[in-house]
């Protein structure tokens, strides 16, 4: 059935994650307004607030979930999605037939507008643009881009990057980033529309006004999912597309490139300079090469400066020991810049010279900061094609004491296991290393300490309590500890749950009310594998009544079962 619905219920476990894959199962009977079409689902799911939820099936046979709840609006697949995707699989062998009716649906609908006379038509269109504003604006747009009033378009294109509608404080949040993505996106669109119509000159500096725009506002948006930076890109190949029909004056196109991309703004478009080669020519390339080493020599530490020098540089054809003295002229103190070099040589078929920058970024690197973890990576990586498994294993335990991290401790075992001392010695070591790096208080102040997660990791669940036991656990681990012992140890794993709950009597609010849910059904789960429901019911009929005032609480549990 996977191949017709696109995924499965394992796949809904591994996008959310056991812990929401759970609290989704308890959200099935909050599935409302479900609606099968050809690529994508939609559905509300109600908790704390009404959510919205969007499956949509991608290329490869997966699918990707959206939801407008607070976890939802981080890029996570929630317990929304998975109740969402729950409710299809439930009805999974009815989804081929609501796909076909969606499709013919759609033809239909193509049908009937087809058969509509021009009048009707218009008719039609003015009706919805009376209610949809939207639509307004973007036909707007389009009858401006096939008119001669350049004036006009360009206000259109600003005014569909100006975030201050979407803005909250000066800051557009992730949960309208999404509407004002699909609204700048227009932009592209219209820009593309105006080269289309032999316009292509007055592309180009709308082109450029939008992109200094884009720019400076950038920083003021929560781009987690990547649109706005879609639009940045669309506006440059935009740009770039316009100064292909349009050829501009290439040292004023060169000068505007260059002036771009060392300004100081957030420069998300991607600008390349070898794509403007054509456009460019001769001329306007002597006057980057100019602009760029002037700005460099003015300034080599500079990130933009460098990185144009560099791109300079590979255009020309120049030496690598040339693009090394740019490097060169400032080493980053962790020994990143030390790898970009190595990296360099070892693709100019330089690997001993390639090994010793390597070597010499993890001498140099400060002390107090530690290496670059890639810079650990790359030695490593080397010292175990010529044996040096022993060398690698002391470079990630001295990267572990450094910083101590489960991916530190993570990589150590893998490295140890190769050279078979992680049972011996090395992993006793490594415990005894997070340890010290997180004692009880600093657990309690810090958001707990790696050594839980890293016994954990190891599957030593014994130990991991343990290490709880003795203080260094906060509460998130706490709860992942439980769940992850609640199939064989029930009765330990009841104890946090009914700890975490206590305190959550005496607080108010949705957010609160739905995490006492969670916990509740968590307990519910540990007596029925106890055989202890009666004492369950017990306890949960004298918090009812303890809470029967918060009404909201009420529904809450009652929609769960509980």
């Amino acid at each position: 059935m996977a191949h017709q619905l696109g995924f499965t219920d394992g796949d809904l476990r591994r996008l959310a994650g056991s812990r929401s894959y759970e609290r989704g199962l308890g959200y099935l009977p909050a599935v409302s307004r479900l609606e099968i079409g050809e690529t994508a689902i939609t559905a509300a799911v109600d908790g704390t607030d009404c959510y919205e939820v969007e499956l949509t099936h991608e290329g490869d046979g997966g699918v990707t979930g959206w939801c407008d709840c607070p976890y939802g609006q981080e890029g996570n697949f929630c317990k929304h999605c998975v109740a969402v995707g729950l409710a299809v699989l439930a009805q999974a062998e009815s989804v081929p037939q609501q796909r076909s009716a969606a499709a013919s649906r759609t033809r239909l609908l193509d049908t009937w507008l087809e058969s509509r006379t021009r009048e009707e038509l218009l008719a039609l269109l003015r009706e919805n643009l009376a209610d949809d504003r939207d639509l307004r604006r973007r036909l707007e747009l389009r009858a401006a881009t096939a008119g001669e009033d350049t004036g006009i378009v360009r206000e259109r294109i600003l005014s569909l990057l100006d975030t201050r509608p979407f803005a909250r404080c000066g800051y557009v949040e992730y949960a309208d980033a999404r509407a004002y993505g699909q609204q700048a996106a227009e932009a592209v669109t219209a820009l593309r529309a105006l080269t289309a119509s032999r316009r292509a000159s007055d592309a180009v500096e709308v082109a450029r006004e939008a992109i200094s725009a884009l720019g400076r506002t950038y920083d003021e948006i929560d781009d987690s999912d990547g649109l706005i930076g879609d639009v940045a890109t669309g506006l440059a190949e935009a740009h770039l597309e316009a100064c292909r029909g349009a050829r501009p004056d290439p040292v004023q196109t060169a000068e505007w490139l260059v002036t771009h991309l060392l300004d100081g703004l957030n420069d998300a478009t991607g600008i390349d300079l070898l794509d403007y080669h054509e456009v460019l020519g001769e001329p306007g390339l002597a006057r980057i090469r100019e602009l760029v080493v002037a700005a460099w020599r003015a300034n080599p530490k500079g990130w933009a400066e460098k990185y144009l020098m560099e791109r300079l540089l590979k255009a020309d054809g120049g030496s690598v020991d040339a693009l090394i003295s740019v490097h060169a002229a400032d080493l980053a103190p962790n020994g990143h810049t030390h790898l970009v070099i190595a990296k360099e040589l070892e693709t100019a078929g330089r690997p001993p010279e390639a090994l010793e920058w390597a070597e010499r970024g993890l001498r140099e690197a400060e002390p107090e900061r530690g290496p670059d973890g890639e810079l650990v990576a790359f030695v490593c990586e080397r010292y175990a094609r010529i044996g040096r498994l022993a060398d690698v294993v002391t470079l990630r335990r001295d990267l572990l004491r450094a910083r101590p991290t489960l991916a530190a401790y993570q990589n150590l075992r893998t490295a140890a296991r190769t050279a078979g001392t992680w049972e011996a010695s090395e992993r006793t070591v490594a415990l005894e290393t997070l340890r010290a790096a997180g004692t009880p208080k600093k657990a309690r102040w810090y958001g707990g300490s790696v050594l839980v997660d890293a016994l954990m990791d190891d599957g030593d669940l014994d130990a991991a309590w343990q290490a709880a036991v003795d203080g260094y656990a906060d509460q998130k681990q706490w709860l992942a500890l439980a769940d992850r012992i609640r199939d064989q140890r029930p009765a330990e794993a009841l104890t946090v749950y009914l700890r975490w709950i206590d305190p959550l009597r005496k607080q108010t609010g949705d957010s609160t009310y739905e995490r006492m849910t969670e916990l509740l059904l968590s307990a519910r789960t540990c007596h029925r594998a106890l055989d202890t429901e009666a004492e369950f019911a017990t306890y949960l009929a004298t918090l009812r009544t303890d809470q029967k005032r918060k009404r909201k609480l009420m529904a809450m549990l009652d929609q769960h079962g509980l």
